[in-house]
């Protein structure tokens, strides 16, 4: 066991009376360093420290810890890896088995990595991800809004993924902080359609829009109540005009599926000359990605409310088909709902059917016997 003082020009030790380096030259000057040796049992541990009070405290520290095998045992344990580290085995995986990988590299490279990046698993506690809820809530995005519960949301949703899929992959054994946070609450239950005067409107605004191909896509949608990315997807070998019937590939919940649409559907088809592989293609015939722009500024010149979303016509589709009474679980099956409560939020929207089947009730729960004596009664 020796302490000395430490060259750190030239990584040498020399004795604690020494002026100089002997080897560089240097000379030590009040503020020099020290290297502290400690060596027990074949095992040997160095450290460099700034002052000869803090050598010899680390000195009997070391020689403590030695001595009670304490230094043996941490040194078997494995240290955590980054949550840099887990990310950068999580993204070729998601870019393989999750269609939204994009949205997680997003949050992640603006919210989670600036916090948590560099940082070991099994020292970002609950308390730190409070932090960042509450940092986010007081936040706001590029566009000076501030973030949304959704937003805030995805960032924990994302962060407690990553240390699940550690731990099945056995990089990771420690614990999950996001099980010690309240993850926020969202209200997903939007159920949007329009009055007949809006409907109007837009049909109208339709007829005399200068782009067709956006005419047509709106259109489709409206007819069809398809998602967005259903109908981008869309291809011209989809397409069975002699059995009015379309092919989604790989919708949101999965599985291909073939459904059936209406003839003034089809007609919008019918009016389409094909220029791509795509029904709806975007540049150079490609698939198209996005449809904002176009959606906004016939949204506007329809007069429709400004929070209307595109997808609000897929609301307004089901909703619609509901209120007229077609069944909810015909809904489901044209909707492509994989879960029927998805398709529950609109049983609110046919109160003519329940209160024919109300009416209706009495016939069918009374025997008929009974039904027979009653009218030779009157």
């Amino acid at each position: 066991m020796a302490i000395h003082i430490f060259c750190p020009k030239c990584k040498s030790t020399f004795s604690l009376d020494a002026k100089s380096c002997s080897k560089c030259g240097s000379l030590f000057s009040r503020d020099k360093k020290y290297r502290v040796c400690v060596s027990i049992k074949g095992k040997r541990v160095t450290r460099v420290v700034d002052n000869l009070t803090i050598a010899r405290e680390t000195e009997a520290a070391i020689k403590g810890d030695m001595v009670r095998g304490e230094y043996e045992i941490n040194r078997g344990i494995k240290e955590a890896p980054t949550l840099g580290e887990v990310w950068a085995k999580y993204l070729p995986w998601a870019k393989e088995h999750k269609k939204t990988w994009d949205d997680d590299f997003l949050n992640y490279r603006k919210h989670l990595e600036p916090r948590f990046g560099k940082k070991c698993m099994d020292t970002i506690s609950g308390l730190d991800v409070e932090r960042m809820k509450l940092e986010l809530k007081k936040g706001t995005s590029k566009q000076g809004r501030p973030y949304s519960q959704a937003t805030i949301k995805h960032q924990i949703v994302l962060l407690s993924r990553l240390y699940s899929l550690a731990r099945r992959w056995g990089i990771y054994n420690g614990e999950n902080p996001v099980d010690r946070v309240e993850k926020p609450r969202l209200d997903n239950q939007r159920t949007e359609f329009l009055s007949d005067e809006e409907v109007d409107r837009l049909l109208k605004t339709l007829a005399t829009w200068p782009c067709g191909e956006t005419v047509a896509f709106v259109k489709f949608t409206l007819y069809t109540g398809l998602r967005r990315s259903e109908v981008f997807k869309l291809t011209w070998e989809d397409v069975d005009f002699s059995r009015s019937m379309i092919t989604l590939r790989e919708p949101k919940g999965g599985k291909t599926q073939t459904i059936p649409i209406s003839a003034q559907a089809l007609d919008v088809l019918r009016g389409i000359e094909p220029t791509s592989t795509y029904v709806f293609p975007g540049k150079h015939g490609g698939q198209r990605t996005d449809f904002k722009g176009p959606w906004r500024r016939i949204r506007k010149a329809a007069g429709l409310p400004d929070n209307f979303r595109f997808h609000g016509l897929r609301h307004h589709f089901a909703s619609t088909l509901v209120s007229n009474g077609v069944d909810l679980f015909v809904v489901q099956a044209l909707m492509t709902h994989k879960d029927s409560r998805t398709t529950q939020r609109y049983s609110h929207l046919s109160p003519g059917a329940i209160r024919d089947a109300a009416l209706r009730s009495g016939d069918l729960l009374t025997p008929k016997g009974e039904a027979a004596k009653v009218i030779n009664s009157e």
